[in-house]
């Protein structure tokens, strides 16, 4: 193959990255039927993030089913979450003691968990598993394009060939991390390109490339490097983003410390910088938890996947704290998924292996907070073979959120996620009145609430307005426990306010939390002795 060809197929196919914040980037161009997919022509300013975890996450130990805890103890003690470490989300459900920024998250209507999420007969091979997910197929149906490469390539057949121009000025999806995902393949081409690492990001930044070895074959990657970073049509529109906004908030951790978290950061930038980009790509590895899951020392609220979920916690809530501060968070919604899930029984090596179904979440400040679907239901006594049966298929989640986000035709969702039966049951991930338009995110809150005064010490005053309804007013520890249950009742319209009395509180951090009917909204608290 001559040089000039190699350039051609692989700066499309995103095989070299280009580097925003030091992570290989993808940017994949406007093409009409991902335009119908986003509905770009009126829906420009919203943005759909997708974090694929990759290697099968433990959705057992991740979402926890207290109600089931007995047969969750039969079948994995040696690596089950002990039951007062669980973080409360409902009276039966919990999360993992490492995701205290997703209970605060969740708290404060900001997170939403979808239960048992698969597909049938699944496959438990990783590449199969992953192909499945990204081109949205059935598990006997191979499909080489992802699901939005499809519309890129129907709208645009000739990509990359007159792109950008001054309609479509901006990349239409970016890939952040060092696993470019297959949802953006077309049949014949990636859609685009792709940002490998931070690191990259920054380069692009700045203008540098990856050095390479003082050797032969290392000058011609330097050449490679320096022809496909030229050929990144998209660069400068990145750059111009990246220079318009500044991250603000300090929840981040330091760069290199969590890589999902230096991803997002990135996402926040650009989405905030003004790029017209609607659809994200980020990852994080490490799931594939065969041994050695949880830490046989440190109790088993600790160790490998302990550690993966805490940057996951971490990472959303520094990311969705920023699109706050930074004034952009109604403009975007996104997910987590995995290949698969892991068994139910724990393995003899502190471990758990290739599963079905798992529970995703779902993340901003539209979506609806609540917990979609039961716990799963366990066998008393679970075999080796046993898995969490599947309650809604991945394939229900993508087309909702395309519908619901995007508003993309009932018709065009089924022919993206082809399906042999009817159209894929809807999922209402998203808050009603985002969907209808009738309200704003901002409208599901609790109006006037406050606690005051905050610090507080003996007692403090909870003031909220009541539409007229049945109200909770409970406080929670840190760790999800419900410590102070001020208000259960019905309550006529108007200004409440209410003692909130602390004296007999530990000093630390808790949270008030008010809610009636669908609108809910927390505060921090701090108690101080």
């Amino acid at each position: 193959m001559k040089r000039r060809d190699f350039l051609q197929t692989t700066a499309a196919a995103s095989v070299l990255p280009a580097l925003l914040g030091g992570f290989p980037i993808g940017a994949y161009g406007y093409s009409p039927e991902l335009a119908a997919l986003t509905n770009a022509a009126t829906q420009t300013d919203r943005v759909l993030v997708l974090i694929q975890l990759n290697g099968g996450n433990d959705g057992l130990n991740m979402v926890i089913p207290l109600d089931q805890y007995s047969a969750l103890m039969n079948a994995r003690a040696s690596i089950a979450i002990p039951e007062a470490q669980v973080l409360r989300l409902t009276a039966a459900t919990g999360l993992h003691p490492a995701m205290t920024g997703i209970k605060s998250l969740y708290t404060s209507g900001k997170i939403g968990v979808v239960q048992s999420v698969g597909y049938p007969n699944p496959n438990f091979s990783h590449f199969r598993a992953t192909d499945i997910w990204t081109s949205a197929s059935e598990s006997n149906v191979t499909i080489t394009s992802g699901w939005a490469g499809r519309y890129l390539n129907g709208e645009y057949p000739g990509f990359p060939t007159g792109y950008p121009n001054t309609q479509s000025p901006d990349p239409l999806a970016i890939s952040i991390g060092s696993v470019v995902s297959n949802c953006v393949q077309g049949p014949a081409v990636n859609m685009g390109m792709a940002i490998a690492s931070t690191a990259s990001f920054y380069q692009l930044l700045s203008g540098g490339v990856d050095t390479a070895p003082n050797t032969p074959a290392g000058h011609e990657l330097t050449f490679i490097r320096q022809v496909v970073q030229q050929t990144q049509v998209y660069n400068s529109a990145i750059q111009q983003a990246a220079g318009r906004a500044k991250n603000l908030s300090p929840l981040y951790p330091t760069a290199g410390q969590n890589s999902l978290a230096d991803q997002l950061k990135i996402v926040a930038q650009l989405v905030a910088g003004g790029l017209q980009t609607r659809v994200y790509v980020c990852n994080l590895g490490g799931f594939d938890t065969h041994a050695g899951q949880v830490s046989t020392t440190g109790g088993t609220a600790t160790g490998t996947h302990a550690t993966l979920l805490g940057k996951i916690s971490q990472a959303l809530e520094a990311f969705l704290d920023d699109l706050q501060r930074l004034q952009v968070q109604d403009r975007v919604v996104g997910m987590t998924f995995s290949e698969f899930g892991r068994r139910i029984k724990a393995n003899s090596s502190f471990g758990t292996d290739h599963g079905a179904a798992a529970p995703l979440i779902v993340f901003g400040t539209s979506v609806n907070p609540i917990i979609h679907g039961t716990n799963p239901v366990l066998p008393a006594t679970a075999g080796v073979n046993d898995n969490v049966p599947m309650q809604f298929d991945f394939r229900a989640i993508y087309g909702s959120l395309l519908m619901d986000w995007f508003k993309v035709p009932q018709a065009t969702v089924d022919a993206l996620l082809p399906h042999p039966g009817a159209s894929f049951p809807h999922v209402p991930v998203l808050r009603p009145g985002v969907v209808t338009g009738v309200a704003t995110a901002s409208d599901m809150s609790v109006k006037g609430f406050s606690v005051y005064p905050n610090p507080v010490r003996e007692q403090a005053t909870v003031e909220f307005e009541s539409e007229g309804g049945h109200v909770q007013v409970l406080v929670f520890d840190m760790m999800g426990r419900e410590v102070r249950r001020l208000l259960d009742r019905q309550l006529p319209r108007g200004v409440q306010r209410l003692p909130l009395p602390a004296g007999d509180l530990a000093a630390g951090a808790y949270y008030c939390q008010v809610q009636e009917g669908s609108r809910a909204s927390s505060r921090l608290i701090a108690v101080e002795r």
